[in-house]
């Protein structure tokens, strides 16, 4: 078995010798059994994607390079909005490289670490993507065979992407069952542990699982062994909360989750269940959800705003049309409490007037690098001293590999002031909104589109505005 020091590491310049393309390798999302994913940019147009990176070292046997083919061929010929989009793939001496849509907001498996259980309008948002992915799919002849949270994707705009085709099946005539045992322990299906061959009714299995897990907060058959989860399976044993269990939410998964394949509904079927035709469906939602759950009345309000942007959209795809969401960016510029009266009425000075407030901290750009690099050396050594301590003789080639996905921060403060002495404590976000703490304990946010204003007072109760139509006591705030 190869060590990390036998192992080729990936350039930092990866080139496609056919296309003339050429990709510069960013950050580390994450690896699985076979490859690893980073954030590619491509010089001369600036666009970025997902890299998934695969050694050719890994692919020495031909069931493994036939799986790999396999992976691409169905891959590249799928495109639906509720699947991760394919862009190319190419190879080199060491490695095979996918070129892959970016999903920015990465898997729904780090949102279930976050949020551990999701609402019932939450729920039924990511059933509808995950279901309208799986149709296509199913209705194309493929089985997925692998769906579970890590494999489910989420962009900017908080939609799910069906990705990872790695064990992904095409059924070539009606009534063909496979045999393969593929999948993961708690989303595996009872037929394919029990090998009697199996077909599209893993995937509802799985569908099953996931919505059981976003619900209730862990997956129905997982234990602390693997032997007691497969036998768990394969008897179909598992609990729902009294809570749950006879809701429209809890019959649903029941019937999903039936150990005869023959018996589980298809996913039409799923479609048009109580669940998701009589709740209610959050047309989108919001960034904000991915960390912590979201107010009944912001997602409501959400919805109600989002809807006539969901029909502009379908009328005209290319047309651009801002979104409350932006990407992440972060800029030069330095905000102050005056920004958003700046911004609303330039000719009315504020009370709070942004030459009255102290700059920014001062820390420079190259002083900031250098502490991080500090920082990163000194965790270095403490791992390696810690990999010597155990026995473990191979080097961490790769600190940012080790790093949890689900730990990166998806919003975080770029700029902040601090004029509490007077006023309050102000601050910028990495995605352009701006905010401010005031010493009354009231804040006001101001968003990425530069519009809206949400307000909330001393009590928590909240209020939503837009930009010269605030009422006069939040005016004078401005």
């Amino acid at each position: 078995m190869s060590s990390n020091q036998d192992e080729v590491p990936i350039p930092d310049v990866i080139i496609d010798r056919l296309s003339g393309k050429t990709y510069t390798k960013g950050r580390f999302f994450g690896k699985g059994g076979f490859a690893k994913c980073y954030e590619i940019t491509e010089e001369g147009t600036s666009k970025i994607y997902a890299g998934k990176i695969v050694s050719k070292k890994l692919l020495a046997k031909n069931n493994q390079k036939e799986k790999m083919v396999q992976e691409i061929q169905i891959h590249k010929s799928l495109s639906h909005r509720n699947v991760v989009g394919f862009h190319s793939f190419f190879d080199d001496d060491n490695f095979v490289y996918i070129v892959l849509e970016l999903c920015r907001k990465r898997s729904m498996m780090e949102l279930h670490r976050r949020r551990k259980t999701l609402t019932e309008p939450e729920v039924r948002y990511f059933m509808k993507q995950i279901l309208d992915g799986v149709l296509y799919l199913h209705e194309r002849g493929i089985i997925h065979r692998d769906l579970k949270l890590g494999n489910l994707f989420i962009n900017d705009d908080v939609d799910v992407k069906i990705g990872d085709f790695g064990l992904a099946a095409k059924i070539e005539y009606s009534g063909q069952r496979k045999k393969t045992l593929c999948g993961t322990p708690n989303y595996i299906a009872p037929e394919i542990l029990n090998k009697k061959g199996h077909s599209f009714e893993v995937d509802v299995w799985s569908i099953g699982c996931i919505m059981y897990t976003l619900l209730v907060g862990k997956p129905p058959f997982e234990t602390s062994t693997l032997k007691e989860t497969y036998s768990r399976i394969k008897r179909c044993e598992y609990r729902l909360p009294s809570a749950i269990n006879k809701r429209p939410a809890g019959v649903l998964i029941n019937k999903m989750l039936q150990a005869e394949p023959d018996k589980r509904p298809s996913v039409q079927q799923i479609l048009q269940s109580e669940f998701m035709l009589e709740g209610f469906l959050p047309s989108q939602l919001p960034v904000a959800c991915l960390t912590m759950a979201p107010r009944s009345d912001t997602l409501y309000r959400t919805d109600l705003q989002r809807k006539p942007l969901k029909d502009v959209l379908d009328n005209n795809e290319h047309s651009p049309v801002p979104k409350m969401a932006l990407p992440i960016k972060c800029t030069g510029t330095v905000p102050s409490f005056g920004v958003m009266a700046n911004r609303m009425r330039p000719s009315r000075p504020s009370v709070q007037a942004a030459g009255s407030l102290p700059v920014m901290a001062n820390e420079t750009t190259a002083e900031c690098n250098s502490h991080l690099r500090n920082l990163a050396s000194q965790l270095q050594k403490l791992l390696s001293n810690y990999t010597s301590t155990n026995g473990n003789s191979q080097p961490i080639s790769n600190l940012e590999e080790l790093t949890d996905p689900a730990a990166q921060p998806f919003v975080w403060i770029s700029k902040w002031v601090d004029y509490s002495d007077k006023y309050g404590f102000g601050y910028q976000l990495c995605d352009d909104s701006v905010g401010v703490m005031f010493n009354d304990q009231t804040r006001i946010l101001l968003l990425p589109n530069q519009m809206d204003v949400h307000y909330i007072e001393r009590t928590g109760e909240e209020s939503y505005h837009t930009m010269g139509s605030t009422p006069l006591g939040i005016d004078k705030k401005m």
